[in-house]
C-alpha cells in the first residue's frame, strides 16, 4: 500500500472527498507520506507543489474544482494503483527576486508566471531587459508576465500569449493590454534566459509583482529566470498526460 498524504480544498466537496478516501486509504502524515493527493483545483495544486518542495514528494492531484487544467479525474476506486502507473512531469518554476521602492527584496517561486500589475488608474510603464541587454526600453501596458510551460495555458493564455510544450524549454513574455508600442504580442524566450524588468515613473506609477501566491506591491524592478535546482513532481494520469493536455490545449476552439 502506498503511503498516502491528503491535502484538501476547504470547499465542502473537497473535504467530504478526503473522509472518504482517508476512511479507505489511510492518511500518512507528510514526513512518511511516499505520495500526496491534492483534491480540489489548480489552486490547491499549486499550494500542494510549494508546500511540497523541500520533500520532493510527488503530488497527484485530483478535480474536485472548477478548472482542474493540472488534475486527474476524481474516482475513489484502485487509488494506490493509479498512483502507481501515472506519469511524473518534473517542473521547474521561476525564481523572482524583486526590489521595492523602500529598497525591500523581496524572492519567491513561481510555477505558473511571474506577472507586473499597474497598481492604480495610469498605465505602468516597464524596461525589460534580457541576458543584459536592453529589448524593449518603455512598454507602457497594464502589466507583462513571464511562464513557465505548466503555467502557459493559465494567466498567459488568457493575455494572448503562446501556448508553450513542457519539453520546449521556452518562457513566453506577454504583456497584458499593452498601449505603446502597439504591435508588440509578447516573445518567446530561452528557457535560460535572465529577465529584467524596471519600473519607469515607479512613483506616479507604482506596480505590483506577483510570484503565484507572493504579491510585491511598488517595485522597482524584478528579475526573473528558471531555478533548475528546485522542482515539483506532478503525477498524472497516462489518458490525461499532462504534457498532452498541453499540446490539445492549443486546439481548443
Amino acid at each position: 500500500m502506498t503511503r498516502i498524504h491528503f491535502a484538501a480544498a476547504s470547499t465542502e466537496q473537497a473535504l467530504a472527498a478526503r473522509d472518504r478516501l482517508v476512511a479507505l486509504y489511510g492518511d500518512a502524515e507528510p514526513d512518511a507520506a511516499e505520495v500526496v493527493v491534492a483534491l480540489g483545483g489548480d489552486g490547491l495544486m499549486l499550494e500542494t507543489m510549494h508546500s511540497m518542495l523541500e520533500r520532493e514528494l510527488p503530488v497527484y492531484g485530483m478535480n474536485c474544482g472548477s478548472v482542474g487544467f493540472l488534475m486527474n479525474d476524481f474516482a475513489e476506486a484502485d487509488l494506490p494503483a493509479r498512483i502507481a502507473r501515472a506519469q511524473c512531469n518534473d517542473i521547474h518554476p521561476l525564481r523572482m527576486h524583486a526590489i521595492t521602492s523602500t529598497g525591500a527584496v523581496e524572492e519567491a517561486l513561481a510555477f505558473n508566471e511571474v506577472s507586473l500589475l499597474r497598481q492604480l488608474r495610469q498605465a505602468a510603464k516597464i524596461r525589460i531587459t534580457i541576458d543584459g541587454r536592453v529589448r524593449l526600453a518603455e512598454l507602457i501596458c497594464d502589466g507583462v508576465l513571464v511562464s513557465t510551460p505548466a503555467g502557459s495555458t493559465a494567466y498567459n493564455l488568457s493575455a494572448h500569449g503562446p501556448i508553450v510544450p513542457l519539453s520546449a524549454n521556452l518562457l513566453p513574455l506577454t504583456p497584458i493590454s499593452a498601449f505603446r508600442p502597439r504591435r508588440w504580442r509578447g516573445a518567446l524566450l530561452p528557457s535560460d534566459s535572465e529577465i529584467l524588468f524596471e519600473i519607469l515613473e515607479s512613483e506616479k506609477r507604482p506596480v505590483a509583482a506577483v510570484a503565484d501566491f507572493t504579491e510585491v506591491r511598488r517595485v522597482i524592478s524584478v528579475a526573473a529566470s528558471e531555478d533548475r535546482s528546485v522542482r515539483a513532481r506532478i503525477l498524472s494520469d497516462p489518458d490525461r498526460a499532462l504534457s498532452e493536455r498541453i499540446i490539445r490545449e492549443q486546439f481548443t476552439v
